[in-house]
């Protein structure tokens, strides 16, 4: 078994900020192709990657995971 904790899976501001953002401009850009706009799909395409770096953003601003800098061991990668 691995000795790691897995504390918040990700459940902080920046996850779902950037989850949030990506996951409008995805049905955006479904309904940009059901409606043949092809504008709107790239306008929802250029939203994506905004979403990808307003998560970035607040993640380096202190609104993502916390490490755990405390041990002086190094981690292990453990195969299967």
């Amino acid at each position: 078994m691995s000795n790691e904790v897995h504390d918040n899976h990700g459940q902080t501001p920046a996850a779902w900020t950037a989850v949030t953002i990506i996951m409008i401009a995805f049905v955006v850009g479904c309904v940009a192709v059901v409606i043949a706009q092809p504008w709107l799909f790239w306008v929802a395409v250029a939203f994506c990657g905004v979403g990808v770096l307003v998560g970035k953003v607040m993640s380096m601003r202190g609104y993502g995971a916390k490490t755990d800098d405390t041990s002086d061991e190094p981690q292990s990668v453990e195969q299967s």
